[in-house]
């Protein structure tokens, strides 16, 4: 009795020892940007991200291989925002110039959760204000809905009785690449020279 535990015990072992040779050699692939995330999203992001149609400040129906054509700063709001959007876009356009003097180009790009104001004109004006960069989209409320599911992103209309309403909707800014898809996300209290540094890192990594 003895003599078999002891036969137990050994190949308990020896197949532990085999499980982590396995995991340690055929596991997950290594995380090519281990070293710039900041987000704690591992991995690249999983199911955040992924196919749009939305449509352009010249009324043309555009999709996400059309805008995502090199690193891409993606950020959900709308033109009537009072606070948030402004300083969260300002944030991004400044990191936008930050990394072009350092010879790195990305897009910037500003999706509307509120089509119902936000005409293409609207947000091509908004976004032309913001940046020369700076792409401004908007869509259908189904079109809009699809695009914010893709990213995970929360809006919503608050009630009243006239055009002056506020939406409530998160504030995280996506990195895209056009090779990799989502790769980070950027709370809103990071500054812009972090913010370049974190994409340049991307960048430079992929």
């Amino acid at each position: 009795m003895t003599r078999l535990l002891a036969i137990l015990a050994v190949l308990a072992v020896a197949l532990c020892l085999g499980l982590f040779l396995v995991l340690t050699f055929f596991g997950a692939p290594k995380d090519q940007f281990a070293q710039c995330r900041i987000g704690q999203v591992a991995g690249g992001g999983g199911q955040i991200g992924g196919p749009f149609t939305l449509i352009d400040k010249t009324g043309a129906e555009v999709t996400e291989k059309d805008v995502i054509t090199e690193p891409t700063l993606i950020y959900f709001g709308y033109s009537f925002c009072p606070d948030v959007c402004p300083f969260d876009l300002s944030r991004n356009a400044e990191a936008t110039d930050v990394l072009l003097e350092r010879g790195t180009e990305i897009t910037p790009v500003f999706i509307s959760i509120d089509p119902n104001r936000d005409t293409p004109e609207v947000v091509g004006e908004f976004a032309d204000n913001l940046h020369e960069r700076m792409i401004g989209l908007t869509g259908s409320p189904a079109q809009v809905k699809a695009a914010s599911q893709a990213y995970r992103t929360y809006y919503k209309a608050q009630p009243a009785d006239d055009e002056f309403y506020l939406v409530d909707h998160s504030t995280f800014s996506y990195l895209v690449l056009p090779e990799h898809g989502f790769v980070e996300f950027f709370r809103r209290e990071i500054q812009p020279e972090q913010m370049a540094d974190t994409i340049q890192c991307f960048v430079k990594n992929s």
